[in-house]
């Protein structure tokens, strides 16, 4: 027998409203039972009527501040579950909304639950009415002859009651999910702080994330490639040095190469200490800069005040700016000497470069400058840029500590 699939979807929608109304019914009804024990165990306190009363008053009313928040993780599982609606999960400071949906809504539910399980009996019983009397015995049905008209109503009444429950179960759960949602759910402006909570964590992680895997291609550069080139060199200085009866096209070439691979080597180093310097790990910003500084192409005075060090990922991007902030100085700016001052105020590390060049760049126009200020911003800080046509040049970045 092939059912429509009109009825099937309705029969497929009439069980989960059923089973969402009765898995509603223990945990809408678990509720008052406490709540009359305690108001039982309060009575008592205040009557005096037993020495024990005032412990165990305490018993119910803990009941019924935990089921609050275990009913309502219960509830979302059901809600999920049987009706495909995600509840978020509530805070603790949002416990009134637990209460009253728990404590005055749910029990108002779970009566309308048990009234419509009820029904559902009554109706089952009544339509199968007419199978009840035929299942009795024959000399009963004959000296109660009516009861066969009574069993023809209770049947009709039945089905029609049973006709009636689909529509009644189905308006009740859409009653129980708009209630659910407007109580149990949280305001547009909570729901952006969450958003806005997770970002920032997602954000933090994509920076730790970020920071880990330079310090692993450091490291690779470091112990891998750069060995390589300074071997390379090494062989390319002994053979310039032991190969005396050479063409001298083939010492010039040799010369070329060792040459080569010494500028590759300190391209190299250059390339490592921009990424992610081991001094930085070891000895501090402080330090990292100062040897930033002594490398820098022009004169640069470096003044700090750290009196503790702030998160890796904070001194990483400190580090980062004051390095390209020099390169961009030395290649672009024409200055004859630069200054970076950095210091930290409470919560704020404060990096400031200046510099005595031509002036006007513009982070708008510039992809260095521009990917400053977006690594300046990945650790919610602050990037400023002041360059008037002429000079001087004035780069101010703000980093939270996160200590």
């Amino acid at each position: 027998m092939t059912i429509p699939p009109r009825l099937r979807r309705a029969l497929v929608r009439l069980r989960r409203d059923l089973l969402f109304i009765g898995a509603g019914v223990p945990l809408h009804g678990i509720v008052p039972p406490l709540f009359l024990w305690a108001l039982t165990q309060l009575i008592n306190t205040l009557e005096g009527s037993s020495s024990a009363a005032p412990i165990v008053f305490w018993v119910p009313a803990a009941l019924l501040v935990l089921a609050a928040y275990g009913l309502t993780e219960a509830q979302r599982w059901r809600f999920r579950a049987l009706c495909g609606m995600d509840l978020p999960r509530l805070r603790f400071r949002e416990t009134k909304r637990q209460f009253a949906y728990n404590w005055l809504i749910g029990p108002l539910f779970g009566v309308l639950e048990l009234l419509l399980l009820a029904l559902l009996g009554a109706a089952l019983v009544a339509a199968t009415s007419l199978l009840w009397v035929g299942a009795i015995g024959w000399e009963w049905r004959m000296n109660h002859f009516g009861v066969w008209t009574w069993a023809g109503y209770a049947t009709v009444v039945g089905l029609l009651v049973l006709a009636a429950v689909p529509a009644m179960a189905g308006g009740l759960v859409r009653l129980e999910n708009l209630v659910g949602r407007a109580v149990l759910h949280v305001s547009r402006s909570e729901e952006l702080e969450r958003r806005v909570e997770d970002l920032t964590e997602s954000r933090a992680g994509a920076v730790d994330a970020a920071d880990a895997e330079r310090r692993r291609i450091e490291r690779d550069l470091h112990d891998g490639a750069q060995q390589r080139l300074v071997a390379l060199a090494l062989n390319l200085g002994l053979a310039k040095a032991t190969l005396k009866d050479l063409p001298p096209e083939a010492r010039q070439v040799i010369e070329e190469a060792h040459r080569d691979a010494k500028e590759a080597i300190e391209e190299l180093n250059s390339l490592v200490r921009g990424l992610h310097p081991a001094v930085l790990d070891e000895l501090g910003l402080d330090a990292a800069l100062s040897g930033l500084a002594a490398r820098a192409p022009l004169p640069v005075r470096l003044w700090t005040d750290l009196p503790g060090r702030a998160a890796p990922a904070v001194e990483a991007v400190a580090y980062f700016v004051v390095s390209e902030a020099l390169n961009n100085v030395a290649k672009h700016a024409e200055a004859t000497r630069a200054e970076v001052d950095v210091t930290r105020l409470g919560e704020i590390l404060r990096v400031v470069v200046t510099d005595d060049g031509v002036g006007g760049a513009d982070p708008a126009r510039g992809s260095g400058l521009k990917g400053l200020a977006q690594r300046v911003r990945s650790v919610d800080g602050a990037f400023r840029m002041s360059s008037p046509v002429g000079g001087p040049t004035t780069m101010t970045v703000e980093l939270p500590c996160m200590t």
